[in-house]
């Protein structure tokens, strides 16, 4: 997560409308049954993170971003990501149901216009409800990317998705002291022909060629 404070276009997202976090939620949902017990040991292009530490974080953060929409701040907000704690559950037991539960919810929860407003915490930074909207977006659209690059899943995003991840993640592309020690590294070059998913990847400090080492 970016303690960053970007704004989106107009009310929250491109065009002026706010953004619907309900593409991306639905899209990483769907890469989930294609996700096995024999995948949790997987490389994935985060390199801190195996499969079933990525979907760990998964299982947090969808929790945190959803109570922050609704300004219910806790122990779910609280938690800074480099803390262990910030994982989340170990997936186990119906761990696809609960996730994709939780991802309903914090769509829907985004889908108030009040989740917009004012001010909200989020891995233990207040920050403006725009911008934890945003980051929650661009959370769940470039983790999708790492799932679904790590289990060999095709993967695809709207542009309008993709357009609120790059706007969030340029802001300090050319920034590498911003980035010291956060999540996201160096951005990576793409060519002129990129697609709106490929930029964000790479602004995210992905290389969006990635596949895993040797075949794994």
């Amino acid at each position: 997560m970016s303690d960053q404070t970007t704004t989106t276009h107009g009310d929250g997202g491109p065009g002026g409308g706010l953004p619907d976090l309900g593409p991306v939620t639905e899209r990483l949902a769907g890469l989930l049954d294609g996700v096995t017990d024999d995948h949790f040991d997987a490389p994935t292009p985060c390199p801190a993170m195996r499969v079933r530490e990525l979907l760990s974080h998964l299982l947090g953060l969808t929790l945190a971003f959803r109570d922050a929409a609704r300004k219910e701040l806790g122990p779910t907000t609280d938690v800074s990501p480099g803390d262990p704690n910030a994982l989340g559950p170990a997936p186990v037991g119906d761990w696809r149901g609960q996730l994709r539960s939780q991802l309903v919810e914090l769509a829907e929860a985004w889908r108030d216009p009040a989740a917009w407003r004012g001010e909200t915490r989020a891995g233990g930074i207040d920050l403006p409800g725009e911008v934890a909207g945003a980051v929650a977006l661009n959370e769940v659209l470039i983790h999708g990317w790492d799932l679904a690059r790590a289990t060999g899943q095709p993967y695809d995003v709207d542009p309008d998705s993709a357009g609120v991840a790059i706007e969030l993640l340029a802001a300090d592309a050319d920034d590498p002291k911003a980035r010291e020690g956060g999540p996201f590294g160096p951005a990576h070059p793409v060519p002129a022909g990129a697609s709106p998913l490929e930029r964000a990847v790479a602004l995210s400090g992905r290389a969006p060629s990635w596949t895993p080492p040797n075949g794994a």
